[in-house]
């Protein structure tokens, strides 16, 4: 038995350093799924473990040295992400606030109502000590705003309301605290007074030059193409999406083309491929330059530097720095002779967006680009092995084009129906249909403006540009008007997910017939989500909406107020619909202020509002109270009222057994540092002098 173990990793030898950032990914993924925050012991033993594993691979035969390393990287991923998490500690709100806010702009987007947004620095709250004071606050604007046009740069000032980041709108669901921890955000919020100037942009930008420069040219941009392709050159070009009206991302979204909105690995790559190959090309040209100097290596240092300019003019967001990274690898290998498009070159590339962002695991963009990527390097890698039949140009380019949209999609389509609870059913024609038109028309064109805009001739790559966008919106529009264009899922467990992934990356990463095994967990993954089940009741962390899985859906509390929870659990049953259509199903009694409902033969109530509370007798027959009101306890039933939820979060109710089980978002994320003020004042488990020693080694 042994000896087969052994010839097994013998075969495997060349490729174990592609399981690498798997591993690391295991230690991270460890991390984030902890009960509890780890305490100072435990990573310390953890960092002793790490260290002795290493230094014992030496002594040890070669496959208890392999498990050695793979035990190492996945203590390595526990550590970075520990290291990480401290390092980005800043202060967060804890309750809720109303009164003064002053702050520096330091971006502008839109929320998903379509509100602008300001994110300020250098924050300023009545009464608030600056140690207790968010580093950066996030605040939507609405009502009349036509005080001022906000520019980066500026010191401004309002009242607004501001509060803490909320967690998940139910167990296991997005988590936007974890989220806000990591990008700095204190505190979220909105007005609806007048933002006024408090100091002008060119006192106040140091450091933001480049932001400027991005919003100038997003403008410029905007200004000279037309109303629709304008603001997605602008996204192209500057990753500023502001200008985005929702009927053309809807229909982007519906027919899998907004992956051409964000700053990923295809526009870095198409990006640093024209310039690489016009560079080489170019240079071919002279003969007396061709054969004294090396032009692959000088294109791909242009290229690299070209990447590099793309990288800063987008903002340099996370997705656009996983693309860069990926891109930089394979540029670097050019320099020194080696295969650029290679399973090692993206396990590089992981390797060091893992160790840089630990959190980006959890992100979407970080899944699918990876995936995506590994696919298609696997793909193209093994069909260069097959005698494929003579064919002109032509039809190769459109073959390798169906494949590549082919590969990808199947790819990432697990991944992108897990997180946005849809498929495009058509996405494979639209971007058949887009995509090759984006690498030889729309991105060439972008590099051709930004030459000719020193000379004020930046409007020929633009009206090209134009010609380009015009079409891709013309199919995304197309698409998404025919019939079932998009098909809703439901949102299976993550363990799902888990499943998915280590399968299709055994298939792909494990060499010989033995990858097939990799088959199982795949198949067994999909099967999983089919017999997935949704909570038959649902709990807002506020006590005012509740929804219940009834035999038409689920039935929502409200018919409207707290529409991103509503939206939120909709789309997570696999059934986005309006929340007035959810609210008028038949799974709730409603009387006045006051909802009941029948699971598992216990009675459910919902009391919304201090009158309804007073006026109701102990617990009004029920079971379970839940209340948006604080609420003494009350005895023959169990009482969740907003003092308790404060503490627990969204809850979730399942059916097992005839019974029912209510777990909270906070049995599912545990105690952890951005969602648990003590272990934030160090009352926890992490002392103070640990935030101090990670905070250091982070920066």
């Amino acid at each position: 038995m042994l000896a087969r173990l052994m010839d097994q990793l013998e075969r495997q030898r060349d490729g174990l350093f592609h399981w690498a950032p798997v591993f690391l990914a295991v230690g991270v993924g460890c991390y984030f799924g902890f009960g509890a925050e780890p305490g100072v012991m435990a990573l310390g033993w953890t960092s002793l473990m790490v260290l002795a594993l290493v230094a014992a691979r030496g002594w040890m035969p070669d496959w208890l040295g392999y498990a050695a390393v793979f035990a190492a990287l996945v203590g390595a991923g526990v550590i970075l992400a520990a290291l990480r998490t401290h390092a980005v500690a800043e202060p967060v709100l804890s309750f809720r606030y109303y009164g003064p806010i002053e702050g520096r702009i330091v971006m502008i987007d839109r929320s998903q109502s379509d509100a602008v947004r300001l994110t300020l620095d250098r924050v300023v709250l009545s009464r608030m000590s600056s140690d207790r004071t968010p580093d950066r606050v996030r605040v939507s604007l609405h009502g009349t705003q036509d005080a001022i046009t906000p520019e980066p740069g500026q010191v401004v000032l309002m009242t607004g309301h501001l509060s803490p980041p909320s967690g998940p709108v139910e167990p296991g669901g997005f988590d936007f605290q974890r989220m806000a921890w990591f990008q700095g955000l204190g505190a979220v919020g909105y007005t609806r007074n007048p933002v006024v100037l408090g100091l002008p942009a060119d006192q106040g930008a140091a450091g933001l030059w480049l932001y400027r420069l991005r919003v100038a040219i997003s403008r410029s941009v905007q200004e000279k193409m037309g109303p629709d392709t304008g603001p997605m050159a602008a996204a192209i070009l500057t990753g500023d999406r502001s200008g985005m009206d929702q009927d053309s991302l809807a229909a982007l979204r519906a027919s899998n083309l907004a992956h051409l909105l964000a700053i990923s690995g295809m526009h870095m790559g198409i990006l640093a491929a024209f310039i690489f190959g016009f560079v080489r090309y170019g240079l071919s040209l002279w003969p007396r330059i061709a054969l004294r100097v090396p032009v692959k290596k000088v294109a791909a240092i242009v290229a690299l530097v070209a990447a590099s300019s793309y990288l800063a003019l987008s903002g340099g967001n996370v997705a656009t720095q996983r693309a860069f990274v990926m891109v930089a690898v394979m540029l670097v290998a050019v320099l020194f002779d080696r295969r650029a498009l290679t399973l090692r070159a993206v396990a590089i590339a992981a390797l060091i967006v893992l160790i840089l962002r630990p959190e980006a695991l959890y992100g979407p963009g970080f899944q699918m680009s990876f995936a995506a990527t590994t696919a298609l390097v696997a793909v193209f890698s093994a069909l260069r092995e097959v005698d494929l039949p003579r064919m002109p140009a032509f039809a190769k380019g459109a073959l390798s084009v169906f494949v590549s949209s082919l590969v990808a999609g199947l790819a990432t389509a697990p991944i992108a129906a897990f997180h946005f609870n849809q498929i495009a059913q058509f996405g494979l024609i639209a971007n058949l249909l887009s995509v090759p038109l984006m690498g030889t028309l729309v991105m060439p064109a972008a590099v051709l403006a930004a030459v000719l805009a020193p000379f004020g001739l930046e409007g020929v790559g633009l009206w090209v540009m134009d010609l380009g966008l015009a079409w891709i919106l013309g199919v995304a529009d197309f698409i998404a008007a025919q019939d079932n264009a998009l098909r809703h899922v439901m949102t299976p467990d993550v363990s799902v997910l888990i499943l998915i992934a280590f399968g299709g990356l055994f298939v792909v990463l494990w060499r010989g017939h033995g990858r097939w095994a990799g088959l199982m967990p795949l198949a067994l993954g999909f099967a999983l989500w089919q017999v997935a089940d949704r909570p038959a009741l649902l709990v807002a962390d506020s006590g005012s909406l509740i929804g219940v899985l009834g035999p038409d859906g689920r039935d929502l509390s409200k018919e409207r107020g707290e529409s991103f929870a509503a939206d939120s659990w909709l789309e997570n049953d696999g059934a986005p619909v309006d929340q007035s259509v959810a609210y008028a199903r038949n799974a709730l009694t409603e009387e006045g202020r006051t909802v009941r409902a029948q699971i598992a033969g216990l009675d459910i109530l919902n009391v919304r509002g201090a009158t309804a509370l007073a006026d109701i007798t102990g617990c009004g027959g029920a079971d379970i109270l839940i209340t948006n009101q604080n609420a003494a306890p009350r005895a023959g039933c169990t009482v969740y009222d907003m003092r308790r939820l404060r503490e627990t979060g969204a809850l979730a109710g399942w059916v097992r057994d005839g019974e029912l089980v209510v777990i909270s978002a906070r049995d599912h994320t545990g105690d952890r540092l951005w969602n648990t003020a003590d272990l934030r004042r160090g009352e926890g488990p992490v002392a103070p002098v640990l935030r101090r020693v990670f905070a250091r080694a982070g920066e």
